[in-house]
Parts: structure tokens; sequence; C-alpha cells
């Protein structure tokens, strides 16, 4: 049996920190602790808001699980490669790109890779053009927050104000984006390999904050009942997606499939949940790993940065 805390030293769980995911990733964090730590290996936890960053000296690597701005976005990364310790997953080029999904979409539409049409707007008239351009419905998001925080649907004019205005309230750039109709998947990464595709289904009118964290009434759809065929397929564009924006190691690509079994990608996640409710568990569940293995996998690749 490998000695996992002589494989990998002493290991930190980042977690908390400062963003509007703060409360997730506690959940995250202490759900990878305990999956570490069942398995064997020398676990600390560390919430960033209250610990002094020096606190990382003497481990030699860090289990990242900070959601959001500060943690996903490249930062965190920076600052741990600037002192020399390793960590899981994408570095500081894929984390910027994920995080932002402006550049994301870009980046995806330069590879021809299937996108909603969007616009970027700064104020209520240019939302308004917006919406004359891509037609309605329309999403509303902040460009730069993760677990559908800021996001709305707009039905009709008169709700881009207060749409715009909560998007906004997230100290972010804007982006409007045209609504596809269809039914909501996610395609799980784990060391280039797709993990079991899972379809979303909720009677909210997306998968939001609240479907994603709070309510029961969520369905998670795991085999996702596409053909064989077809789940390959989108596996292929996921991976590609992934791989598009330098991502590395784990993580997740969101997407839709329209009534002409069209895909759309949506967005990018570069540290996915891992709470009781997290799709990364339910798909590598199905691909036959415990919890406990998935943590061993994911901190493995702290290990393989650089090759």
């Amino acid at each position: 049996m490998t000695d996992l805390k002589k494989q990998f030293g002493k290991v930190a769980v980042l977690m908390g920190g400062w963003s509007a995911e703060r409360e997730v990733s506690l959940l995250s964090g202490q759900a990878v602790v305990n999956g570490l730590s069942d398995a064997g290996v020398d676990v600390t936890a560390i919430d960033l808001k209250k610990a002094d960053v020096r606190q990382l000296n003497g481990f030699d690597r860090v289990f990242n699980v900070l959601h959001g701005r500060g943690g996903e976005d490249g930062v965190v990364q920076g600052m741990l490669e600037y002192m020399g310790v390793d960590y899981t997953g994408t570095g500081i080029l894929g984390s910027a790109l994920a995080m932002d999904k402006i550049r994301t979409k870009e980046i995806w539409l330069s590879k021809n890779l299937q996108t909603p049409a969007f616009r970027v707007v700064s104020s209520i008239e240019e939302s308004l053009r917006a919406i004359d351009e891509l037609g309605l419905p329309v999403v509303v998001k902040p460009a730069l927050e993760g677990s559908s925080i800021g996001i709305s649907k707009v039905e009709k004019n008169a709700e881009i104000n207060a749409a715009f205005e909560l998007a906004n309230s997230c100290n972010s750039a804007v982006m409007i984006e045209q609504w596809i109709e269809g039914e909501e998947f996610t395609a799980s990464i784990l060391n280039d390999e797709v993990l079991p595709l899972i379809k979303l289904q909720t009677p909210n009118q997306f998968y939001d904050y609240q479907a994603k964290y709070v309510l029961d009434n969520t369905e998670y759809v795991c085999p996702c009942g596409l053909a064989e065929e077809k789940e390959a397929a989108l596996g292929d564009v996921a991976l590609k997606a992934f791989n598009a924006i330098s991502a590395k190691g784990w993580g997740r690509i969101d997407f839709m499939l329209d009534e002409n079994g069209q895909y759309w990608l949506i967005e990018a996640n570069t540290v996915p949940g891992m709470t009781s409710h997290s799709l990364v568990p339910m798909a590598a569940k199905q691909a036959g790993y415990s919890f406990n293995q998935l943590v061993v996998e994911i901190l493995k690749t702290s290990m393989d940065r650089y090759v």
C-alpha cells in the first residue's frame, strides 16, 4: 500500500478566502480535508481569510479549493509559484482566462468552438441595444463571478434595469448573452480523462445558485442518457475547450444542447465545487472513483505541474 504521507509530504488545503463563493469554498474544503485525511494524507486546513500566507512555509504542496476571485483567477497561483509551493490544478494563465467569461468565449470562438453570442455592456442603454441585437430572452451576468452569482434571465425589456444592476454590483464587467433553449450538461475532466457527462434538471429558470447549493429538487442524471457516440463526441469538445484556455489537471466545462442537438459552450471551471451537491464527485463516482480516491488523484496534479 502506498504511503501517501511520504508521497505527498505535508499538504495544506486552501479554502474560504474573500470571494462571494466563500461559504461554498469552506464546505468544499472541509470535504477535501476529510477525504485526504481518510486516505492517509498529512493534511491541514487553512482559511486564507483568517491565516497569514507565511503559514504555508513548511508545506510541500497545496490542494487549492478556493472558489472565485482570489483563488480561481491566478492570484493565489501566482503567490504559490513565488513561494515555490506546488499546487493542484490550473496555473496562472489558465486560471485568469477561465475566470473571465469574456476572454474564455473569445478564445473558444477563435478555435471554432460554439458558444452563445454575447455583448459586453456598461450601461442600461447599451444593454437595451444588446437585447435588440441578440433578441429576447437573454442572460445577464458578471464576467468574473462563479456559482451563478449575479446572473439573471431577462424575458422582457422592463427587466433589464434590475438585471444589469445586479450583475454590475459584482464589481465586474457585465455581459449579455444569447439565451439557449435546451438541456444543460456538464463535463468533468480529470487528468485529460473526460468523466461521464451529467445532465442537470431544475424547476428553476436555469441552474442558479439555489439549484446548485440549496435546493434538493435539482436532478442530476448520470449516465446522462445520450447515445454513447454523442457523449464521446461532446466529451472531445469539452476537452478541446478545456485545453484551449490552458486549463490543467482537473476542472469542468458546462454546456447546453439545443433542440437540434447542437452544443453551446457556457463556461469553464478550474476549481469546481467539492460539496455534497457538487458535480465532479458525482461524475467521478459514476466512473468508479470513491471520493477519497478522487481527492488523491486531484492532489497528484500538484506533482506534474511542469511535465
